[in-house]
């Protein structure tokens, strides 16, 4: 499938392009990369519409040269490529760390996005999420089939893989980059489907009423048992078959 590299903000960014039609973006997770979309239904969505899946900086393919990563960046590099591809409205699908520069996108640009599935998003840090960000192991004492594992997403050399764990235990001490109110969520346009897991670690299932209550044209399913990216394997066909009847109804 085509693979490309746009030099935007200071970076070498990659992306997958493929499918015809109107535009989806995929938006994977902290430490994922595109090829997390292969789980997700990318094949099915690009018989649908035209797919980009870029990887975030400093994640897969996509270099990162100051070393600083913040959602609020991601979003700004998001919106760049749609820029260079010419794309001036789009619909989306963020996975956490996808989901929250989202939700950076549809507050600076409401504009640019139609609707968007925000899967385990969230609109600030809590206390627990933070607590588990402080206990990401250093590089030595990672087991080996984790690097294998970063390894087969990341491909910029073995330096690439300790930043990323490093910028995960550095949120842990980040309060400006995500600090959505409720006033500023209610600034969306966006059609938005907000999915939770209620057995997430990382964020309550209340954060998700939360944000479907300040989102003015929201939707919430939540995955009973589901913890962080409730979709994926065995929901993983529910999940696609919901996406795409929520992308092709009707804007209300």
């Amino acid at each position: 499938m085509p693979s490309h590299t746009l030099r935007i903000n200071g970076i070498d960014l990659h992306y997958l392009a493929e499918g015809s039609g109107e535009p989806l973006l995929l938006l994977h997770g902290a430490t994922g990369s595109h090829a997390d979309w292969q789980h997700l239904g990318a094949d099915e969505f690009a018989r649908n519409y035209a797919v980009i899946r870029p990887d975030a900086r400093g994640h897969g393919r996509s270099t990162n040269p100051s070393g600083g990563i913040t959602h609020r960046q991601c979003a700004q590099d998001a919106i760049a490529l749609l820029d260079h591809l010419a794309i001036s409205r789009c619909r989306a699908i963020g996975m956490s760390m996808g989901g929250n520069i989202l939700l950076h996108m549809a507050t600076m640009h409401p504009g640019r996005i139609e609707a968007m599935i925000l899967v385990s998003a969230t609109m600030y840090f809590p206390p627990q999420a933070r607590a588990i960000m402080r206990q990401v192991p250093l590089p030595a004492d990672q087991p080996a089939h984790e690097w294998e594992a970063m390894r087969k997403r990341h491909h910029l050399g073995d330096e690439q893989i300790p930043a990323l764990w490093a910028w995960c235990r550095r949120m842990a001490d980040s309060h400006d980059d995500l600090n959505f109110t409720p006033e500023a969520l209610a600034a969306i346009t966006a059609r938005t489907l907000v999915i939770y897991g209620d057995r997430d670690p990382l964020y309550p299932v209340e954060m998700a009423v939360e944000m479907y209550r300040a989102i003015p044209k929201s939707e919430l399913w939540v995955v009973p048992g589901g913890g962080h990216g409730p979709v994926f394997g065995d929901p993983a066909p529910s999940f696609i078959r919901t996406a795409l009847r929520f992308f092709s109804a009707p804007g209300r």
